[in-house]
């Protein structure tokens, strides 16, 4: 199965990341190089470090960006460690930085990675296949009580407790194995006037499962703020989000390193000493346009924000 995964909004992302020819860039989100690519060929004596930790994607990666080898590192790792890759390839700092935080067509559509509901395959859902905790980990051993709060925190589950308690009583009987037990477990926990009224009703619990197995909320949480401590003078940071949680820390982390003030409001003068780290560019998150959405239906969720780094920083 080819490793596919259309890029979103990559009009909006070049546009976004401002290239230089001799700019150094990195992609947090690897996946299949669609942005990468186009990123690479605008590359003179610049350089694009690639870091992705999906063994699969790097295997595709690697491949499609074959053309411009001399000017492309590729890195197999979470973007949680992008500072520390920096560092051990001797950068300073870049000029610009892209995460796409959505899932590959090729992972949701492969049915042996286990993301998606449409297939009966072994429950995994790691995006790194050498990642420690599946989603069968997560389903077997986790507490009734944690079980209910992913699915309604990460997954807006309305019907999150019920899920969550006929899982543990599944369980108790057997192991969870594989996605056609979760997905029966959904249905019947789920009233069937309701299952399809917002769409498949395995969408939800099926992402808060994914989110939770690949700590993708707390990765972001704990390294946006690095990355833009990464970037160089007028270095832009670029963040394609799916998920409403996802964009509100993105959203919180750019308004704070633009604004850092503690001081209270009724304060004539700044005494905390926080200094700004830039500009958020993106008052409003930006939106695929009417063509990419006919195109393209995995898109309708996504939101791009984007941050520069002030030149005083």
């Amino acid at each position: 199965m080819e490793f596919a995964h259309v890029p979103v909004m990559l009009e909006e992302v070049i546009t976004g990341l401002n290239i230089r020819p001799d700019g150094i860039y990195f992609d947090g989100t690897l996946g299949g190089a669609g942005h990468s690519s186009v990123i690479a060929s605008r590359l003179t004596t610049g350089r694009l470090i690639g870091i992705d930790q999906d063994q699969e994607a790097i295997a595709a990666a690697t491949q499609r960006l074959l053309p411009y080898k001399d000017k492309v590192t590729i890195v197999r790792d979470n973007y949680e460690n992008l500072p520390l890759v920096a560092r051990e390839l001797g950068i300073g700092a870049a000029d610009g930085i892209l995460l796409d935080l959505g899932v590959s067509s090729y992972q949701l559509d492969n049915p042996e990675r286990g993301f998606s509901y449409n297939y009966d395959e072994p429950l995994d859902m790691r995006m790194d296949q050498q990642g420690p905790v599946s989603a069968k980990d997560i389903l077997n051993t986790w507490s009734e009580e944690e079980l209910t709060r992913i699915l309604r925190d990460y997954g807006e589950e309305k019907y999150a407790a019920r899920i969550a308690r006929d899982i543990v009583l599944k369980r108790q009987s057997e192991p969870l194995e594989t996605t056609g037990q979760l997905v029966a477990i959904i249905r019947g926990a789920i009233p069937k006037k309701m299952q399809e009224k917002f769409g498949n009703p395995c969408k939800r619990t099926f992402q808060a499962v994914r989110i939770a197995c690949n700590r993708e909320l707390d990765v972001l949480q704990d390294s946006v703020d690095g990355l833009i401590d990464l970037l160089a003078p007028g270095g832009r940071l670029c963040i394609i989000t799916f998920h409403s949680l996802e964009d509100r820390i993105v959203k919180n982390a750019f308004r704070t390193a633009e604004n850092p003030c503690t001081c209270p409001p009724q304060f004539p003068v700044c005494v905390c000493g926080k200094k700004s780290k830039g500009t958020v560019i993106t008052r409003k998150a930006i939106l695929p346009g009417e063509e990419e959405l006919k195109n393209n239906k995995r898109s309708a969720s996504a939101k791009l924000r984007i941050f520069e780094k002030s030149a005083a920083v």
